[in-house]
């Protein structure tokens, strides 16, 4: 899960702060903050289900190989979506 912070946002010098809004020098507006790690976790998580859909999208058997190569996809697919289960 991505953790969601309520933060401020200048619209003026476009300055970020958070939790809570300046004294008064700025004109802040609420915006939505998350951790960066948390979206290039997320962005590689994308990446690699697009990958995997591009194989499937993109990939034609050879001539008696479809079984096998179902399979392989298959494998593929359940990897990807086992390592987003978190342990127990």
């Amino acid at each position: 899960m991505v953790e969601i912070i309520d933060g401020w946002r200048c619209i003026g010098c476009g300055k970020v702060d958070a939790p809570r809004p300046c004294i008064g020098v700025c004109t802040d507006r609420r915006c939505e903050l998350v951790l960066a790690a948390d979206y290039a976790e997320l962005a590689l998580r994308v990446q690699d289900l697009e990958d995997a859909l591009a194989l499937i999208a993109r990939t034609t058997p050879k001539a008696g190989q479809l079984e096998a190569s179902w399979l392989a996809l298959q494998a593929r697919a359940k990897h990807l979506l086992d390592a987003a289960k978190p342990s127990v």
